[in-house]
């Protein structure tokens, strides 16, 4: 455990790691503030692209927590700039919250309900079947179709809930045709995070509740990986998989309790 705590920085997962839903998890306020006490570099990565860095300090700040914005990158940030470098200037049909829709604004991707170059998804509320009507006629018009993650559930307070990879099947399916997904467990995520940090693979140690998406994800980053079993994944579903983290732990305040 100690050539975790020595990393210069981590990157950690948000839902199931720092909290559910509302309500934040044992012992993260604790591991946060040794973070900052220790001078490690540190960043929130989410696959969730509903709230923009400011909203996620915020939801933080009213749990207690006070982390300032440029410490969060979301699956929605990284889908607008993979977007942008794919072909500038693009234009695209969105399924999703407005943050997704600011992130794509942010890189000069503009709205298109008509001849779009893009079909982006992403978790959403305002989910309905006139959306995916739309976004169906769109991709088989020709227009690709862009993920921003590729969970099919997320943890939340009132349990289990669909997330962007359940959104997106429906489209899918009725054209025939496969979604790219930008989020986890794609490098590109865990890429941008260490950019973002300006640190190498091997000073970095990821923390994350899914084996699927998280933990997989740091392995082919060449990223020390920490599993915690504080969000999707239990003990006994970790064999499930043919790879397993290289640390397991219940929740991150663990870390800190086997540092004292």
């Amino acid at each position: 455990m100690k050539e975790i705590l020595d990393k210069v920085g981590f990157i950690s997962d948000m839902d199931g790691v720092i909290y559910h839903g509302n309500r934040i998890l044992d012992g993260v306020l604790e591991f946060v503030n040794w973070m900052i006490d220790n001078d490690k570099k540190f960043v929130f990565l989410t696959n969730s692209p509903e709230k923009t860095p400011h909203e996620l300090s915020m939801k933080l700040e009213r749990m207690g927590l006070s982390v300032s914005a440029d410490h969060f990158y979301t699956s929605a940030m990284a889908t607008a700039e993979f977007l942008h470098t794919q072909k500038p200037g693009c234009t695209a049909y969105v399924i999703g919250e407005a943050a997704l829709t600011k992130a794509l604004y942010d890189h000069n991707i503009y709205m298109n309900d008509v001849n779009p170059d893009y079909v982006v998804v992403g978790e959403t509320r305002t989910y309905n079947f006139e959306k995916i009507e739309k976004a169906i006629e769109l991709v088989n018009k020709g227009a690709k179709l862009i993920g921003a993650n590729p969970d099919i559930t997320g943890p939340t307070e009132k349990g289990v809930m669909p997330a962007t990879g359940s959104l997106i099947a429906p489209i899918e399916i009725a054209t025939g045709k496969k979604a790219y997904f930008v989020g986890k467990p794609n490098p590109l995520m865990l890429r941008h995070g260490l950019k973002k940090l300006n640190c190498h693979s091997n000073e970095i140690a990821f923390i994350g509740d899914r084996m699927d998406t998280d933990i997989i994800a740091g392995i082919e980053s060449n990223i020390d990986t920490v599993l915690v079993l504080s969000g999707v994944t239990s003990m006994e579903t970790i064999d499930n998989f043919p790879y397993r983290p290289k640390y397991i732990v219940n929740g991150v305040g663990d870390l800190i309790k086997k540092e004292k």
